[in-house]
């Protein structure tokens, strides 16, 4: 379950005025559901028979197969990690001792359907794996595109200057650029990063 999540893209949810990122995967065997504020990282794995115990203490008049309630379950998570949540279907969570519940309220077959996800603090291991190892793999990668693209502006712009000093001209003015400046965009870049970021 666990390597399949890692293929799976963070979403921002909202549960409230609280907003956090999270993903989740859902098979047959059971669920994992990873969930962060980027101060805290919270999970929770289950598997079916955990799954079928849960929903006999919260669904007392249901009498639904494992495998179907996982798939419900699914279905009921998708929309809102696609950012388009069911109005029929409310989320809702708050913080307990070393953990986060996220409570899920719905409807199956009719009735009432009730789900906690019981989660605790990922191991290190884990936020490593999901969270900072893809941070700072993209990270530099986009640092390396940085560097490509301004070592292209810069050569574009000695190209430019060739063309000028060899007698060329524009045949529209609005197309003039000015010589692109390194120092100067980084500076204003990370202006514009802090300002964003506060």
């Amino acid at each position: 379950l666990e390597s399949s999540l890692l293929t799976q893209p963070w979403a921002s949810v909202c549960f409230g005025k609280s907003t956090f990122l999270a993903k989740a995967c859902f098979r047959d065997s059971g669920y994992i559901l990873l969930i962060s504020d980027l101060s805290n990282v919270w999970y929770e794995s289950a598997d079916t028979e955990a799954v079928g115990q849960r929903s006999k203490e919260l669904n007392k008049r249901l009498t639904v197969h494992v495998s179907s309630l996982l798939h419900h379950l699914s279905s009921l998570m998708s929309p809102l990690l696609a950012g388009e949540p069911d109005s029929t279907t409310s989320f809702s969570c708050h913080h307990v001792a070393g953990g986060l519940s996220l409570h899920l309220k719905s409807e199956l077959s009719g009735l009432p359907f009730y789900w906690d996800f019981h989660c605790c603090a990922a191991p290190p291991e884990m936020v490593s794996r999901h969270l900072l190892r893809p941070l700072i793999q993209m990270s530099l990668a986009l640092q390396y595109q940085v560097q490509e693209l301004t070592s292209l502006l810069l050569r574009k712009d000695a190209e430019i200057e060739d063309y000028r000093e060899s007698g060329a001209t524009l045949s529209r003015d609005r197309l003039r650029t000015e010589p692109f400046q390194k120092e100067t965009f980084q500076r204003n870049f990370m202006v514009e990063v802090r300002s964003n970021g506060s």
